[in-house]
């Protein structure tokens, strides 16, 4: 018997079977927009799916599954009118849901199984932490691979271009040095110690890395089996830190690791500072070659053709003057030449060299056979200065002096009593680093001089330095008081009361290397006496350490006209953050510190600027094989 459709909804029976069916339907929708992956539209007719919701961030295993879920309307066919579910019934099944996690996040609390494995959850935590980290080492290894391939190099371009991707250089080198240390630590356990089986793996593996490191620096530098060396160790720690159960021993032990790395660095660092300072001391092959090369050539040549042009201009007053005091011939040959290249007007500069016995004939020969243009040189031996003796000058009377050579040659001795390296450099026993304060007796018959330094290099004319108005001060330095450690304070002995009383620890300090001296002021102030008195006082090194730079800061005090800092840049001799900007602007570039150009341990970025005034193609240098 047929039944009407009006007649059937009538029913009760039937009605409530069919809501028991409809009613899974509707609680199931608005579950889903509890949890917000999609939005649900509500129509008058309809139940429908917005799709146009952002997608989530989903891993491509998950997507694949996603993707088959349907992505049309969902419809409830077969009704004679649309459902309806209001937003105060949506709200209130919210809350019950909402109200429901919370009791099951509660009782997953007080779940003792929950505690029981809630160790283990940190531990396989840790573990993806340096499963993360191995992911790191993988995805390097795979880039270092890819670029051998032209294809490759594309894809790992266009990959590094995408924002927020950052991968770390060379992580893989870096992870196996980690590995080696968490083993070393593994070893030294007693939870780890002990166990044989472990012991000998963990050795092994340690055997493994070591020889995949060898000495390499550089992800690129590692064997191709780098990888799944760093996967076996990692396995194995894995089970290290399973057998670890006294974190507190774990702690201690790396303690005492960085505490003897610090110690180890403190170390080398103390070696690297004396073999630096041993290594400024000494000569190079080259330049050990040249000058004796020089002199044998020099001794073969007649008298007539010993002797340097132009010597008419050596005390005209109205030429530019420069005084340069050396031993080293290739430093002045670069001196000379960087200034004279540079000059407007070459044939108004005068070289005044003076050098020692030992680099004299050296000395003419170079200039002899290499003459700087239109300049004027002049060579002097400082053991032909017969008023330069220890009767006059106390210093030459102190260098020779047995407390002197004792400090010197006595290495524990000197060693016990002064720590700092710099002030045991043999250089200071030379007379020729005192000779600056005795330009007045070298120089008669000028009134102005220039004093260069031999590892400088000149960048601009010069010629302006000789119309500064020094307004009544003796000499023209650039100061160098933006650091703290050119303050006198760094210099002096300020605990002496006669330094207290007389200086100021906060004065600004000034350099030696490019400075200009108006010699008739230096005579109407008396200034040699002055350097001679405070000498004199120093007898003992009570007021200063040995150099240069300290008694010229006292015998100029309140003396030094300061120059513009762009006559004269400092640092690049040890300071390999110089700014470009500073150098290009420089007159004057200064090469102070233990990095000589001329060294091998020379900053490399600076070794240009001196390198370029070389020619390295001229015959003495080729025959002592010397090159840039």
């Amino acid at each position: 018997m047929k039944i009407k459709m009006n007649t059937w909804l009538r029913k009760p029976v039937l009605l409530l079977l069919f809501i028991t069916v409809l009613a899974p339907i509707v609680l199931y929708t608005d579950k889903l927009s509890t949890f917000s992956t999609y939005e649900f539209v509500r129509e008058p007719s309809t139940i429908s799916l917005n799709r146009d919701v952002q997608a989530l961030n989903l891993l491509p295993q998950e997507l694949s599954v996603a993707q088959e879920e349907p992505s049309a309307d969902v419809y409830v066919e077969n009704l004679s009118r649309s459902v309806r579910v209001s937003d105060g019934e949506r709200f209130r099944k919210t809350r019950q849901l909402n109200e429901e996690s919370k009791e099951i996040a509660t009782a997953e609390e007080d779940n003792p199984i929950r505690e029981v494995t809630e160790g283990e959850n940190r531990l396989e935590s840790a573990e993806n932490k340096d499963h993360v980290n191995l992911k790191v080492a993988e995805h390097s290894m795979l880039e270092t691979q890819a670029e051998t391939k032209p294809e490759a190099q594309k894809s790992t371009k266009t990959k590094s271009e995408k924002p927020n991707e950052r991968v770390l250089a060379d992580s893989r080198v870096r992870y196996l040095k980690d590995q080696l240390i968490r083993a070393r630590v593994y070893l030294s356990l007693s939870s780890t110690r002990n166990n044989a089986q472990f012991n000998r793996e963990l050795r092994a593996r340690m055997k493994d890395v070591q020889r995949a490191l060898g000495d390499a620096s550089k992800d690129t530098d590692l064997p191709k089996n780098a990888y799944d060396k760093l996967k076996a160790m990692d396995q194995t720690l894995a089970k290290g830190k399973q057998m670890q159960d006294d974190c507190t021993a774990v702690v201690k032990k790396l303690r005492a690791i960085i505490h003897s790395t610090e110690e180890q660095l403190r170390v080398h660092q103390k070696q690297a500072l004396f073999l630096t300072h041993l290594t400024a001391k000494t000569v190079p092959k080259g330049l050990h070659c040249l000058p004796l090369r020089l002199s044998t050539e020099y001794y073969s040549l007649n008298s007539s053709a010993q002797q340097f042009p132009n010597q008419e201009k050596l005390d005209d007053p109205k030429l530019f003057h420069y005084a340069l005091f050396s031993d080293n011939v290739l430093a002045t040959a670069v001196v000379v030449n960087s200034t004279v290249t540079n000059a407007k007007d070459p044939w108004k500069h005068v070289f005044h060299i003076v050098t020692d016995r030992l680099n004299y004939a050296a000395m003419r020969m170079w200039f002899l056979t290499n003459p700087p243009g239109k300049a004027t040189i002049q060579v002097q031996n400082i053991d032909e200065f017969t008023w330069l003796n220890a009767s006059y000058s106390p210093v030459l009377k102190q260098l020779a002096s047995q407390n002197m050579i004792d400090y010197y040659f006595k290495t524990h001795k000197a060693v016990e009593s002064d720590s700092n390296l710099k002030f045991r450099n043999p250089k200071y026993l030379s007379m020729m680093n005192h000779l600056r304060f005795y330009l007045p007796e070298i120089f008669p018959k000028l009134s102005k001089v220039v004093f260069l330094d031999d590892d400088i290099v000149v960048q601009k004319d010069l010629s302006g330095l000789w119309s500064v108005d020094l307004k009544g001060k003796v000499i023209g330095a650039v100061e160098t008081c933006g650091e703290n450690f050119h303050r006198f304070d760094r210099y002096l002995n300020f605990s002496n009361p006669i330094i207290a009383k007389n200086f100021d620890p906060r004065a600004c300090g000034w350099a030696y290397g490019m400075n200009v001296f108006d010699l008739d002021e230096w005579k109407k102030q008396n200034i040699t006496d002055v350097y001679h008195s405070w000498q004199n006082l120093n007898h003992e090194r009570q007021l200063w350490k040995l150099g240069t730079l300290p008694p010229g800061l006292i015998t100029f005090w309140k003396r030094v006209y300061p120059l513009e800092r762009s006559w004269h840049v400092l640092g690049l001799g040890y300071n390999p953050s110089v700014s470009q900007k500073e150098i290009e602007r420089a007159a004057v570039i200064h090469f102070n510190g233990n990095l000589k150009p001329w060294l091998e341990i020379g900053i490399p970025k600076f070794r240009g600027y001196w390198s370029k005034f070389v020619d390295y193609d001229q015959a003495y240098l080729r025959d002592c094989n010397m090159s840039p």
